[in-house]
């Protein structure tokens, strides 16, 4: 093999560096205009419009009516890492404007037609930068600028060749758009293409201005089915929206996270958002949300990627229990308890009865004339299942809630109950419920198990988690991530339950397992935790598991199908899920109950027409 011929150590020159830096920055035409956006919010516009010809590919026109570019500045604005969002070290490290490389610009020029068209606050006229010749002459514009890219990709055709086609690329160049339209809803956006305006979002100040904006973006219907967050831990502040599990999908395309108003892909917050939906999702499906956090800029590095989209948290933790918690809270209210408020077609009495919109878990429902309920028959199974954790855990004994009063049978105040009032039982599967809104059909099985499931739950979090000693230790043979991880992370690991020490310098030792999982495989568990910590700084394999058991537990303890029940204890089951978090999916997300509304039944019979 012959030796290649020795080449001289050069500079590159500063266009194919461009060129070069352009590649991490610009991927598409979509690329483009989010950096565009970026400096036109960082300009303080109100207003931005975006024209596109061929998906972006031909044409990308970014007007905004921010503060504007002095003459003498513009010429310095397409020259690589020049920026005003910086000037020292202190400002990199607590960075609060969406731009501040000051790549962007020279990147773009490098492989498109660049023109910047800008009149700066106080100036009597606009200019125009040609990017490939550097003329500047003065034209006419209100205050304000004008980025105009052309021909994206026209220097390098090869890179061109990987776009796809111009209704792919106005797709992600829409949902660019989208992504800062969430964000900033104080801000008007609009979108033309080929001359037709396709999206528009008017600006809507103040703080009803978010959910506006949602309604916006996403549909009258995302404000309908979702729950509000409002989160605070320490220094993160965690606000936002969560779809209820009934409107998951099969891929992840609406979930939106922001932290300080930048849009991120951050696998903390993803893989935080999907534990707290953990046991309220059915299968694979996706939760919907949007999530903004607020943390000190300076514990959180954004200087991660060139484009901005990734970042790093100098707690990791912190952030990924303020967002669980964030989501589990809010999705803990059961919507049983507002169940007959729901339906905006619902008919009936004004009973004057005020239900809590907040924390249902001191929530009991009324009792009607004074009459009390006689205790539900299956709760016998439920406290036995409750025993078996208290035993398992070693936690301390809680006392059940007193049963709720139940319905007089005949009475008609239906409307003091959300759920309403039992009538029948279907083949011993579901219960048929009447409320002022109209139907109720509830699944008795999958509803008494998410009952029983929260006690336990409830057991468990109280408690600390006992773990067993291993007579003999599991060894296995560990990476040097693996090994480094358990050194790093034994007190974490040790709140959950494990002794994982190294048995020599490839070999890690189990010594101590949960209590709850000694008959499981020590090693798997092992690894999977150590997996999870050096991924996400935080672990919920243990957690997670405990959870699969309690649900087995929840499983057998619950009312079987083709179980008779008596009318007294179908009202107890009602309002048990009236009062128990979660109670609108069964441990394995399917759905407990469904209203029909009497507009809906009025419907299946023509009624009215």
């Amino acid at each position: 093999m012959s030796t290649p011929p020795r080449r001289p150590i050069r500079e590159l020159p500063d266009e194919l560096i461009s060129q070069i830096a352009a590649g991490e920055v610009v991927e598409r035409p979509a690329s483009v205009v989010r950096e565009l956006l970026d400096n036109a919010l960082d300009a303080g516009a109100t207003q931005i419009t975006l024209r596109l010809l061929a998906g972006g590919v031909r044409l990308i026109s970014v007007e905004d009516d921010g503060a504007g570019i002095l003459p003498e500045e513009m010429p310095v604005a397409l020259k690589r890492h020049a920026t005003s969002k910086i000037a020292s070290l202190p400002e990199l490290e607590s960075v609060g404007t969406m731009g501040f490389r000051g790549e962007a610009l020279a990147a773009i020029n490098s492989i498109a037609e660049v023109a910047l068209l800008s009149r700066a606050g106080g100036q009597d006229r606009a200019y125009l930068l040609d990017g490939r010749t550097g003329e500047l002459k003065p034209v006419a514009r209100a205050q304000g600028t004008t980025v105009e890219v052309k021909e994206l990709f026209y220097s390098v055709p090869a890179r061109r060749k990987f776009l796809k086609t111009d209704a792919t690329e106005l797709a992600h160049c829409i949902d660019a758009v989208r992504r800062h339209a969430l964000a900033r809803p104080d801000v008007g956006f609009a979108i033309w293409h080929e001359g037709k305006l396709i999206e528009q979002w008017r600006a809507h100040p103040g703080d009803a201005g978010r959910a506006q904006r949602l309604a916006d973006v996403l549909g009258e219907d995302f404000l309908a089915d979702s729950v509000a967050i409002d989160h605070r831990a320490g220094s993160v502040h965690v606000s936002g929206r969560a779809g209820l599990p009934d409107v998951a999908r099969s891929r992840a395309d609406q979930q939106f996270a922001y932290v300080n108003g930048r849009f991120v892909r951050d696998k903390v917050i993803t893989h935080a958002a999907r534990a707290a939906y953990e046991d309220v999702l059915h299968g694979q499906r996706q939760p919907v949300y949007v999530l903004h956090v607020a943390i000190d800029p300076a514990r959180v590095d954004v200087n991660v990627h060139p484009t901005k989209i990734e970042v790093r948290f100098r707690d990791s933790r912190e952030v990924h229990q303020a967002v669980r918690h964030a989501i589990e809270n809010a999705l803990a209210a059961p919507r049983a308890a507002l169940a007959g408020t729901l339906s905006s077609d619902a008919a009936g009495p004004d009973t004057g009865v005020a239900w809590p919109a907040g924390n249902f878990r001191s929530f009991r429902p009324p009792a009607l004339d004074g009459q009390a309920q006689a205790a539900i028959h299956f709760e016998a199974s439920a406290a036995r299942a409750v025993h078996e954790a208290q035993v398992l855990w070693s936690a301390r004994a809680a006392d059940a809630a007193p049963a709720p009063a139940a319905a007089p049978g005949h009475d008609a105040h239906v409307a003091d109950w959300p759920l309403g009032r039992a009538i029948a039982q279907l083949h011993g599967v579901y219960i048929l419920a009447e409320n002022h809104a109209g139907l109720v059909l509830v699944d008795m099985h999958a509803a008494h198990e998410r009952i029983v499931y929260e006690r336990l739950k409830g057991q468990l979090d109280g408690a600390q988690i006992a773990r067993q000693p291993l007579l003999i230790p599991a060894t296995f043979a560990a990476t040097p991530a693996e090994v480094a991880t358990a050194e790093s992370a034994a007190e974490v690991l040790a709140r959950l339950g494990l002794e994982i020490t190294p048995f020599s310098p490839k070999t890690l030792a189990v010594r101590a397992v949960p209590t709850t999982l000694a008959a499981g495989d020590a090693v798997e568990l092992a690894r999977s935790v150590l997996a999870e910590l050096a991924q996400h700084e935080a672990a919920t394999v243990v957690e997670r598991a405990q959870h699969e058991l309690l649900a087995t537990m929840a499983c057998h303890g619950a009312v079987r199908a083709n179980r008779r029940l008596t009318h007294e204890e179908m009202n107890a089951l009602l309002r048990q899920m009236e009062a128990t978090e979660r109670s609108d999916q069964c441990n394995h997300g399917r759905p407990t109950w469904r209203q029909l509304s009497m507009k809906e039944l009025d419907a299946l019979f023509l009624r009215g027409r």
